[in-house]
């Protein structure tokens, strides 16, 4: 199989596009609860993506029971299609969440969280390599936003499929994810 960006995206949205909602609530599950074995509990400013339901993404919701159950800060975040930046916000029982004309769950108001306050990011991605690194949608929301994060940011990839070998056409500019986790496996990077 070739291991191009463009070839890899296509083969995992098939892949992920096959799903049924109860498939996605099995992996999306054990994918939290292996997140528990991860030594990054002792942060406090923890950044979640809110999946894009038609696009079956990972259901974030158990991690998000997992973090407040550990009274962790949840951040989630804006994004403008036209600077293709992210602002983020701390995730409150007074945030009003609103889908976006892309699908994508956001905050409609909320409290600012300077990006070098986030500790610990869970990334979303299509596919990843055995070198930590990750494959998204390709508009590069994550790229620019992990780049403005302090170098200590911990990363995590959360996949439904195993990594790749390698994939071919890796920028310099690509952030590596510390971690990904997968419902089978922990891989890590550092």
């Amino acid at each position: 199989m070739t291991t191009s960006k463009k070839e890899l995206r296509l083969y995992y949205k098939n892949l992920r596009a096959a799903f049924s909602e109860n498939v996605i609530e099995e992996k999306s599950l054990a994918i939290a609860n292996s997140l528990i074995q991860l030594p990054i509990w002792d942060k406090t400013y923890y950044h979640v993506f809110l999946p894009i339901v038609e696009q079956k993404e990972i259901d974030t919701e158990f991690i998000l029971h997992l973090l407040s159950g550990k009274d962790k800060e949840i951040v989630i975040s804006k994004s403008d299609f036209e600077t293709r930046e992210m602002t983020h916000f701390l995730l409150t029982d007074n945030t009003k969440i609103k889908k976006n004309e892309y699908n994508i769950p956001e905050p409609v108001n909320g409290l600012p969280v300077p990006v070098e306050n986030i500790e610990v990011v869970f990334v979303p991605l299509l596919a990843f390599d055995v070198f930590g690194n990750r494959i998204g949608y390709g508009k590069g929301f994550y790229d620019n936003f992990l780049a403005k994060c302090k170098p200590e940011t911990i990363k995590i990839g959360l996949s439904f499929f195993e990594s790749v070998k390698q994939i071919d056409d890796v920028f310099e500019s690509d952030i590596k994810l510390d971690y990904c986790v997968t419902p089978e496996k922990i891989y890590t990077f550092k």
